[in-house]
């Protein structure tokens, strides 16, 4: 059985990435924690004048929290009927990255599937603060889910190589149990940038993924998020899994390298694998 979290701030987009996890696990037997986080600094003096006397302002959000995530629970069984599914809600007054590893530690989670917007700032447009937060901090794998993205039949995989890490069969036991159930094609794509020299990694990935329908390319001298975009427009994948650094990823994949001011924006889920 897959445990799986899904973050929801009950919002559309959050509401979109539950909906594509549904859709992605089909066929399985999952449970997925649904779960929402408030930290107690997120409310102002209003919140408190209008709570009735006697009831606290944490009473009361979380009071109001419990019914949304049940109605969140059944949202997700209204459209999974005859899946084996179960949906635990759970709710949390603590900081988002906090909130996330307590759940993935108690539960054994797999995967977190979450939405990609939220942002506050030029920088955070992608991702969203919260997602950001979650992807530098949590210690499991992520799909970033873009926001509006409607699930499509996951035919083909993008697997981005941009650093000279080695390739093991924990990092991409998720991925490959992913193709197999899906029965869909890996396209390698090692971005050979400046002196990144990428021989090892393509072997190592080639080798693991034998057993799977794959492709390999390579593109020299392009910044990442510039070579990632125009391999994405030429073939069309369902699916980008990258393996990330926290320190090396944000700055090349998503704010841009240093020779380009291009940034990552990928209109397909991302599977962030760690190194």
């Amino acid at each position: 059985m897959k445990n799986i979290l899904l973050p929801t701030d009950f919002s559309e987009n959050s509401k979109n990435a539950i909906k594509y996890a549904i859709k992605i696990y089909e066929g399985e037997t999952c449970t997925f924690h649904i779960l929402n986080s408030q930290k107690p600094s997120n409310y102002i003096t209003a919140d408190v004048v209008s709570r009735a006397s006697g009831v606290s302002v944490y009473e009361g959000v979380l009071d109001d929290n419990k019914v949304k995530l049940d109605e969140m629970v059944q949202f997700c069984k209204s459209i999974s009927e005859g899946e084996d599914f179960s949906f635990k809600p759970k709710l949390d007054f603590d900081n988002i990255v906090d909130a996330v590893n307590q759940v993935i530690a108690s539960n054994n989670i797999e995967v977190i599937v979450m939405g990609t917007n939220g942002a506050t700032n030029a920088s955070e447009v992608l991702f969203g603060s919260n997602t950001l937060k979650i992807i530098r901090n949590a210690s499991c794998p992520i799909i970033a889910v873009p926001e509006g993205y409607i699930y499509q039949k996951i035919a083909s995989v993008l697997l981005s190589l941009n650093y000279q890490y080695d390739i093991t069969g924990e990092n991409f036991k998720i991925l490959l149990n992913l193709l197999k159930k899906k029965n869909a094609s890996l396209k390698i794509l090692a971005i050979e940038e400046e002196k990144i020299h990428l021989a090892d990694q393509r072997k190592q990935a080639e080798e693991f993924f034998k057993e799977t329908n794959f492709e390999t390319f390579t593109i020299k001298n392009l910044p990442a998020p510039m070579a990632i975009n125009a391999f994405e427009q030429l073939i069309p994948i369902q699916l980008h899994a990258m393996v990330v650094e926290r320190k090396s990823f944000l700055n090349r994949f998503i704010f841009g390298s240093h020779t380009s001011e291009i940034s990552y924006g990928s209109q397909v889920p991302l599977l962030v694998i760690r190194e």
